[in-house]
This record gives C-alpha cells, structure tokens and sequence, in this order.
C-alpha cells in the first residue's frame, strides 16, 4: 500500500490552508449523497491504493478508515476530482450506516429547503 500520493494527482489539487481537501461520498447503488469528509494527501493515495474509503478526522488529527471501529465500511468504486481541484467525488458501496448518528445519510437530518412541487 502506497501512503505517497501520486505528482501527477498531487499537483492537480487546490487544498485548504490545513492541507486537505473536501471529498464527498455517493452511494455507487442509489447516487444518494452519503457524507462529506476531508482528505490530506496520505488519506487519498491510501484510498486510491486499497479502495477502502480513508480519511482526515480534524477533531483528531489523525487518519481513520470507515468502519474501521463500526464495520460500516466503504468499498470505493471510483475516485473522481472537480473541475476546481479542490474536492474528490468517492463513489461507493456503503455496508451500514454512512452517518455517525447511525442515519443511512448524514444528509437526513436537516432540510433548509425542500423540493418545490
């Protein structure tokens, strides 16, 4: 497993003033949005490398794999970037729960606005 991230990838992308990178999930099944996390360059190549979704825990300081504590984990199908450079697309299999809360979505909980009729 590679922790080096590739120059090619590296140079292509516009990090945040801590060095990461937003990354939102999608369920590869249903094109639902499952969550939004960050990435430093470490936790991408070791996503790219072992398809296993890994991010940047800012409230930790530290790497963490999805379901690595809660075995609802993240099976990456495919890694994509913005046009901006600034924010990956994982598009997954989700098994459990994407949301810490234990919500299927993260994107569950709160609605500012609904769909219009």
């Amino acid at each position: 497993m590679s922790d080096v991230l590739d120059p090619a990838i590296a140079g292509a992308l516009k990090r945040n003033a801590d060095g990461l990178v937003a990354a939102v999930t999608q369920d590869a099944a249903t094109g639902a949005v499952l969550m939004q996390a960050w990435m430093n360059d470490e936790a991408l190549a070791r996503t790219l490398a072992t398809r296993e979704a890994t991010y940047w825990s800012r409230s930790r300081g530290e790497l963490w794999v999805k379901g690595a504590t809660s075995g609802h984990t993240q099976h990456v199908r495919s890694v994509r970037l913005d046009c901006d450079g600034d924010t990956v697309l994982l598009s997954v299999d989700q098994v459990g729960a994407a949301c810490h809360t234990g919500d299927a979505t993260c994107f569950d909980a709160r609605i500012l606005l609904g769909e219009q009729a």
